[in-house]
């Protein structure tokens, strides 16, 4: 044992801890918010299962992992004889936690209100699918922790970021603009503040955090303008739900939404698998920082915390920020992740959190998101290798088409939808039919399809035809190209009609495009390459 270690006063909190606290809170605060701005703005959701059912099993996630992260941070402190060793922070995150409400909750309690259920009841239905999501996402992470560096090495890095990357700049991107221009005056400042003290790096007349800043002003200038008719049209102060206190003990309500978590595989194990992906990124992030975590012992915790948020009725799965570095650059010790944790997870059982977000207006939220997607999408580019990057691009398509999908049954008509899906026009598949067939699956889609151009772009073209073997037997599966109208998995000879062609085709290109590729290789390479 390092004779210092057990003799230097090791304090639980000290100055920079505070900046550290503001910076993960406000974090975790514009997750949340947007989350309910999803599924009570935009899907009508009911307030009081998002805000008392679903939102304290959320906080309780982060409050275990956030506590558990200040314990490894003290243990390896009296290790190592250091006052210097700052907590990993942990915190919902933002590409899956916006995904799940957008891609996942929020279409699945439309499709229980469809199969005519009332809004309260689809609502409990579909947090008891959010629960079992979590709950597999998390039994995902806690194998995949003992195998995560073999995933790596796997998949190159721009599948993995690429894929991500998609969904932020079309989905988390695009969406949440929509909401920010709809009060055009009050979204297009605050975004423009948040690019100026965010990507911009610029200085503000006042010492406080620039998210916190632009939140505050964002939400006093929706209201002042709104108060006084000058805002967009529409406004109104929101309806208060009276906090409540809601301990969330676990209880088995998942198990009643595994049987339709299922159908949401070929979301969820993405989201899984690329939470592991990120876990190593960060714990070798911290190592060059100074602080060497074991990465197994992060993934358990980060795997646990999610585990017991989906047991206790979360919904939004936990991770480890990408920030470490940073927040030992503002002074962070131990001592912010200690706070954030009970900030977020007491303040979620005592109906704290839920009365802050519930005055935070979409057009002041929904920016943070537009920000949080371009700095996703600029990370995968740097992060790569750049002879990768026209991979990635191709990898951004097949979210292009979810985009579509999500919208397509609010602009069309069921009737019309329906004969846009199913005629033939002597064109080859119908070109509505092809969209929902190529946005289904579409992360495990762009995830084979760039893994697939970086094996070209590396000379290795018997690894891409085995990588579009893959995706053959995928597609036949429904786990990606699903011709199911929910995206769900299935057995190939029970499909019949018209998704059957649709099916067996997308398999075939793959197969076709698999033998090229295995013909291409047997070429002998030019001398000296």
């Amino acid at each position: 044992m390092n004779p210092s270690a057990s003799s230097f006063p090791r304090r639980w909190f000290v100055a920079g801890d505070l900046n550290g606290f503001f910076g993960l809170v406000v974090d975790n605060l514009s997750i949340l918010g947007f989350i309910a701005m999803a599924l009570v703005g935009m899907f009508q959701f009911p307030a009081e299962v998002v805000f008392g059912r679903m939102f304290p099993g959320t906080a309780l996630g982060v409050l275990v992992g956030n506590l558990m992260y200040t314990l490894m941070a003290r243990r390896l402190a009296a290790q190592t004889g250091r006052d210097d060793v700052t907590a990993m922070p942990l915190g919902l995150d933002a590409p899956t936690s916006i995904g799940m409400a957008l891609l996942v909750l929020g279409p699945a309690f439309v499709a229980f209100k469809a199969q005519g259920l009332d809004p309260h009841a689809a609502a409990i239905a579909t947090w008891q699918l959010g629960m079992a999501s979590l709950v597999i996402m998390g039994v995902l992470k806690t194998v995949l922790s003992f195998f995560g560096e073999a995933v790596t090495r796997a998949l190159p890095r721009a599948a993995l970021l690429g894929s991500i990357a998609g969904i932020a700049i079309v989905l988390m991107g695009f969406l949440p603009l929509l909401e920010t221009l709809r009060s055009p005056v009050v979204g297009f400042v605050t975004l423009g503040l948040l690019l100026y003290v965010l990507i911009a790096k610029g200085r503000l007349p006042v010492r406080a955090p620039g998210v916190l800043v632009a939140f505050a002003f964002g939400t006093l200038l929706y209201y002042g303008l709104g108060l006084t008719g000058l805002g967009a049209p529409g406004f109104k102060v929101p309806q208060w739900t009276p906090p409540q206190v809601v301990l969330p003990w676990p209880s088995l309500g998942f198990i009643e939404g595994l049987p339709t978590a299922m159908t949401y595989l070929p979301l969820l194990l993405p989201f899984g698998l690329l939470m592991v992906v990120g876990g190593i990124n960060v714990s070798e992030s911290a190592r060059a920082a100074g602080d060497d975590y074991r990465t197994r012992d992060i993934l358990l915790v980060e795997a646990f915390a999610t585990l017991v948020a989906g047991l206790c009725g979360g919904v939004a799965q936990t991770t480890p920020y990408i920030g470490q570095p940073a927040y030992k650059h503002m002074g962070a010790r131990s001592g912010y992740t200690l706070l954030t944790g009970l900030f977020i997870g007491i303040g979620g059982m005592l109906g704290v959190i839920s009365g802050l977000v519930q005055w935070l207006p979409l057009a002041v939220l929904a920016p943070i998101i537009v920000y949080v997607a371009i700095d996703i999408t600029t990370q995968a580019f740097q992060a790569t290798p750049r002879a990768h990057a026209g991979a990635m691009v191709l990898g951004f398509l097949p979210s292009v088409a979810y985009l579509l999908a999500i919208k397509a049954p609010g602009w069309i008509a069921p009737e019309q939808l329906a004969a846009m899906t199913t005629t033939l026009d002597g064109h080859g598949l119908p070109e509505l039919a092809v969209i929902f067939t190529l946005g289904n699956g579409f992360i495990i889609t762009a995830m084979l399809w760039i893994a697939t151009v970086v094996a070209m772009i590396d000379g290795q073209l018997r690894r891409g035809a085995v990588l579009m073997l893959i995706a053959a037997g995928l597609t036949l599966f429904g786990l990606i190209h699903s011709v199911d109208p929910r995206g769900g998995i299935y057995l190939p000879w029970m499909l019949e009609g018209l998704p059957k062609i649709i099916s067996w085709q997308f398999a075939g290109a793959y197969v076709a495009l698999a033998l090229m590729l295995g013909l291409l290789s047997l070429q002998r390479r030019p001398t000296g390459q």
